[in-house]
């Protein structure tokens, strides 16, 4: 296959497009649109959408529905476009997002698919899920590792995750981050704050994301610009109940729940002090990537992952008290809050641009398109007994 071919890609496994969810649907928003016009006929399998059209930004869109349940929304969705896939045209390459649809990879494999699975971060380490959850994410991971083309990860970490545990090679492809250069004050002026004037938090409210000791820090702390959280917790209600109750009786602490508006988020992003970011199971988070392509200085938690996004330019906490004196600092001395702040965005700008992301799935989708496949030395890897 020549480097100009045209190539028929297809994505599976998400809310699809447009973009309206999280970290996947953005990448493959970002990414697919790139690829089509690139001149590329790109598939995209989606459900939920309040928009029924069949095209969106050059990329076809096939609406499927899904069973309205956590543990199995995304599963039986996967299978409906597995099915769907299977009487049609046959892709010359298929990305499968997320592990858990692992299940599925057999019949694009029947069906002569090259399939590269997303693998996303380490799932099973999620609070949401329990035990069984939890024993299926461990499973589906080690299921995908011996049945994909191709393994994809989004972080260094996450790829040094499977070179310990399975010894096979992954793609590392990270995801863009969103550049703001200016946005105008109006909407945060509407819940009554000002450019510079607070700290922000973006989360679920789900312990690894530490949103808990990121609220108790800032109570401990002197800070004097109010904390803005934005979030909430579909399966969580105990660990909401906590963070509401470590907020109640400081008037510093506002809990305003999820915010869904992209216009006012962005704004909210762009005009923080600073982003608080407690995420600590995933690899390149799309929130953290927000805060930095809009200049905004980081407070995060102190894992491998938040410390190699940031190429170490921020604040770091693994307690209370640390986030507290983080708060503190980035308050006392503005110029420096400021400079780590055009630090993260020129990270951003570096290293995480889409048109370098869109160019590593347009180079796999060749190789796969090509005959590239691991599963000649993947097909037989079991899994270390030693944690990572």
């Amino acid at each position: 296959m020549s480097k100009g071919d045209a190539l028929t890609i297809a994505m599976v496994g998400t809310r699809g497009v447009p973009a309206a969810y999280g970290g996947f649907e953005t990448a493959i928003e970002e990414v697919g649109r790139r690829l089509a016009e690139r001149g590329h006929e790109v598939v995209v399998y989606t459900r939920g959408s309040e928009s029924r059209d069949k095209e969106y930004l050059g990329m076809r869109v096939v609406h499927l529905p899904a069973i309205p349940v956590k543990q199995i929304e995304t599963l039986s969705h996967t299978g409906l476009s597995t099915l769907h896939l299977m009487f049609r045209r046959r892709p010359d390459a298929t990305f499968v997002f997320n592990a858990a649809n692992s299940p599925f990879l057999p019949l694009l494999r029947l069906r002569r698919a090259p399939t590269a699975l997303h693998m996303d971060g380490l799932e099973w380490r999620r609070s949401k899920w329990g035990p069984r959850g939890k024993a299926y994410y461990r499973w589906a991971e080690q299921f995908g590792v011996r049945t994909a083309d191709a393994l994809i990860a989004d972080a260094p970490g996450i790829a040094d995750y499977y070179a310990h545990q399975f010894q096979v090679p992954t793609e590392m492809i990270r995801y863009g981050a969103p550049i703001l250069e200016s946005v105008p004050q109006g909407r945060i002026e509407e819940l009554g704050l000002t450019t510079q004037g607070y700290h922000l938090v973006v989360a679920r409210f789900e312990p690894e994301n530490h949103v808990l000791e990121i609220v108790e820090g800032y109570r401990r702390s002197a800070a004097v610009l109010p904390l803005v959280v934005v979030g909430s917790a579909p399966y969580s209600s105990e660990y909401t109940q906590r963070v509401q109750e470590a907020a109640a009786g400081d008037d510093r602490i506002r809990l305003v729940g999820g915010v869904f508006d992209q216009e006012l988020l962005d704004a909210l992003y762009f005009h923080a002090l600073t982003y608080g970011h407690g995420h600590s199971v995933g690899g390149t988070n799309p929130s953290l990537l927000r805060a930095m392509g809009a200049g905004t200085a980081v407070i995060a938690s102190d894992v491998s992952f938040n410390r190699e996004v940031l190429d170490g330019e921020g604040w770091f906490f693994t307690a209370p008290d640390a986030a507290a004196s983080a708060f503190e600092e980035a308050e006392a001395d503005a110029d420096r809050t400021r400079e780590l702040g055009a630090s993260a965005q020129r990270r951003a700008r570096e290293a995480f641009r889409w048109e370098d992301v869109a160019d590593a799935y347009e180079d796999l989708a060749r190789r796969l398109a090509s005959g590239h496949s691991v599963h000649r030395v993947a097909r037989g890897a079991r899994r270390r007994a030693e944690e990572w």
